[in-house]
């Protein structure tokens, strides 16, 4: 616990982190322990940081995630759309060809 606070007042979380910072912070312990009140403070209040950073690097994590899902997603659709743009489609719909070739026979029989 020493350690941890020794850590912490020098400026030096990961030193804290090795000696057990969040263990110490997460634990009923520390109430009952010989720590001072300002001590006890500055465990609580740099782990309550490096939880709320931890959980905003993971939200960052899952955010960007999304964010790849839907560029991947909107360009299969690009890539999908460009390859039926460039397939080769009759000159005329179906019932446009029908109806001029009817008109065409037509024609030819008068």
């Amino acid at each position: 616990m020493h350690e941890v606070i020794a850590a912490l007042q020098r400026g030096d979380v990961d030193a804290a982190l090795d000696a057990g910072l969040m263990e110490l912070a997460g634990c009923n312990d520390l109430d009952r322990t010989d720590v001072s009140t300002d001590d006890r403070t500055t465990i609580l209040a740099a782990a309550a940081k490096l939880r709320f950073t931890w959980n905003a690097r993971e939200r960052y994590r899952a955010r960007q995630q999304r964010l790849d899902e839907r560029a991947r997603k909107r360009e299969a659709r690009r890539t999908h759309a460009s390859l039926d743009n460039t397939a080769v489609k009759p000159a005329l719909p179906a019932a446009a060809a029908n109806a001029l070739a009817k008109a065409l026979a037509r024609a030819k029989g008068q």
